[in-house]
């Protein structure tokens, strides 16, 4: 858990430019690979990911303006890029903006369970990198190069070797 909504910030800042960086490796072309049909696009993921980011902070009173998030993905991967990274950045002016050290510690409740607010944030990012390691599951099935996310990826570390 955090002990400051500075600890989130901080944490957030990281986590947020690693997930831009991976979807910023997606190609439109490639957002229509799916692990199997039903499930899981790439382009579907990518904009769940994007849409997560204004959902849990809406959900327990943390407000900013998001674009359409419940609109269908869209088929440009630089529109996902770009739009998460909009929401990124205004959940990072929200929760500075209206959110206090003692506010963290207020118990909420999200989807059905009462949790202190910190531990809200704890699950947004720790529901993204879930998400964001699916991501790059399907990203390499697309034929698209990984980028390194908690370490250098496979094409990286070739990269340093040579």
């Amino acid at each position: 858990m955090f002990t400051s909504v500075n600890d989130f910030l901080n944490e957030w800042k990281q986590e947020a430019a690693v997930t831009k960086k991976v979807l910023d490796a997606l190609t439109d072309e490639s957002l229509s690979q799916e692990v199997a049909p039903g499930l899981y696009s790439i382009g579907s993921l990518a904009w769940h990911i994007t849409g997560a980011v204004y959902y849990f902070p809406s959900q327990v009173g943390v407000n900013f303006e998001a674009p359409d998030l419940q609109k269908e993905a869209p088929k440009s991967a630089a529109e996902i890029s770009e739009t998460y990274q909009t929401v990124s950045q205004r959940l990072s002016q929200a929760a500075s903006d209206q959110i206090s050290e003692e506010k963290m510690n207020e118990v909420v409740n999200l989807f059905g369970t009462d949790m202190p607010l910190q531990a809200v944030f704890r699950l947004l990012i720790q529901h993204q990198a879930h998400h964001r390691g699916q991501l790059t599951v399907l990203m390499r099935q697309a034929g698209l190069k990984v980028p390194g996310v908690y370490g250098p990826s496979k094409e990286e570390l070739e990269a340093m070797k040579s």
